[in-house]
């Protein structure tokens, strides 16, 4: 179909002006301050009467909202406002600060994994076993700060929480405030679904491009103890993306964006999700790993015992990432890389944690540390710090190609940690005293397990 015939074959239904941020200028004397200009947002196709409602009353009371979903895939669909937001019989999250505004129309404003599905069933039921959706009940079968109270309400919801994700609790037709707003990927929903999209796709775009760029993921991996973003830059990747990621085709439709036309190195998106060659698109992160290097000792996915990956076979899922390598590299390059790697997991499960973990649980049994709260001794600190930021940086640097992750953040870091470790240790083993247990500052929080940990 012609491009004429194509913008044509759309009615006109509904104008909407908002006011523009454009400024003009031309045409204005140096004494005159630059006109605001209107600008027109035309929506042009058949939706409902109630639909067109929230979208003029949203164009003027948040008309960014607007803005966003009229430039996304979204609007051009026809999926408007309702198609999203609107509640059935069965939900309990009715907004009544809504209500006081519109009678009518009974809107949530939770958009849930679940409402998405409506659309996008093969993603939502991929997302839903993945480690993404269940990382909050991940986090409260393994982690000692959630589990013993070592941190309070406030350090949690504004750290944790925001990536990890929340309970959603709505009661009364408000939100509880400590658990809202929260777009974490493995927030629970008040329809029982886990996860939310716009961890990624960010609302109300809903962009694609967005999702297939680094800096989506980089909004949670970062930092001392994941930083995934900035190994990437630090990587041949990553550098190539700086220098020419710009130029590129970000807008491909999903299961056509292709290596070397579309885009010339890979992002996050690219290794862990989007399809290449006879490798399908996947929402389960988990897919393709055959290690999982974020667990204090590197086990297989299907062994990692807060949450087994189900049917995983970690040789299948490594040959899936090699033949995502092969768009670009040869066998003998990307089999060599991986053979490396395969070296440094090991380096670090033989050298490093194990030996240090044994001198631990001696120090544990000559009740030289307490087993009372963790983290609450230098020792248990230095531990945690061996596999929870030195140890990760050394893997996921080995993984993803950033010398100075793999070394200098990584195992040199380690050596570095197990000499604090082993001098300690003898010094509590030699003066036969237990080491010194710490007040820690901010805790507080609640150690009530939510119901779907153990």
């Amino acid at each position: 179909m012609k491009l004429s015939k194509r913008i044509g074959a759309t009615a006109l239904v509904v104008v909407v002006s908002l006011t523009g941020v454009c400024m003009s200028i031309a045409a204005q004397s140096d004494s005159q301050p630059p006109s605001i200009q209107l600008k027109e947002y035309r929506i042009e196709r058949a939706i409902s009467e109630e639909a067109k409602g929230c979208i003029e009353c949203h164009a003027e009371q948040t008309r960014g909202i607007v803005a966003d979903w009229a430039a996304g895939r979204h609007a051009h669909a026809n999926v408007t406002c309702l198609d999203c937001h609107g509640v059935g019989p069965a939900d309990t999250d009715v907004s009544k600060g809504h209500l006081q505004f519109d009678k009518e129309t009974k809107i949530s404003p939770v958009v849930s994994p679940k409402d998405c599905s409506r659309c996008h069933p093969g993603e939502a039921a991929q997302h839903a076993k993945s480690k993404h959706a269940n990382t909050l009940e991940i986090i409260w079968k393994i982690d000692p700060w959630l589990n013993h109270g070592m941190n309070n309400e406030i350090e949690r919801s504004t750290g944790c929480s925001h990536c990890h994700g929340t309970i959603v609790k709505f009661e009364g037709g408000r939100f509880d405030k400590k658990a809202w707003p929260n777009v974490g990927v493995g927030r629970i929903n008040p329809d029982g679904s886990k996860g939310s999209c716009s961890s990624c796709h960010t609302r109300h775009k809903f962009s694609l491009a967005e999702a297939r760029k680094p800096e989506a993921c980089g909004q949670c991996h970062l930092g001392p103890d994941h930083p995934q973003i900035e190994i990437y830059k630090e990587s041949k990747h990553g550098a190539i993306y700086d220098a020419e990621g710009r130029d590129w085709n970000w807008n491909a439709p999903a299961g056509m964006w292709t290596p070397g036309l579309d885009y010339r190195t890979p992002t996050c998106a690219v290794c862990h999700i989007s399809g290449a060659g006879d490798v399908s698109t996947s929402h389960d992160v988990t897919e393709r790993l055959a290690w999982e290097t974020q667990a204090p000792l590197t086990v297989r996915p299907a062994d990692f015992e807060p949450f087994p990956a189900v049917d995983h076979n970690p040789k299948r899922e490594r040959m899936k990432m090699e033949k995502v390598c092969y768009a670009c590299h040869s066998k003998a390059w990307t089999r060599g890389h991986f053979f490396r790697f395969d070296r440094a997991v090991d380096n670090y499960n033989d050298v490093y944690y194990t030996p240090a973990k044994e001198i631990i649980d001696e120090l544990y049994e000559k009740k030289l540390l307490s087993k009372e709260k963790p983290l609450d001794e230098k020792l248990e600190i230095d531990m945690y710090e061996l596999w929870h930021h030195e140890g990760r940086r050394a893997r996921f640097g080995a993984a993803m190609m950033a010398p100075d992750y793999a070394w200098w953040h990584g195992f040199y870091e380690l050596k570095k940690k197990f000499m604090e470790i082993e001098q300690q240790a003898e010094e509590l083993i030699k003066s036969g005293k237990p080491a010194k247990v710490f007040e820690v500052k901010g805790t507080g929080g609640d150690t009530t397990k939510p119901d779907f940990a153990p």
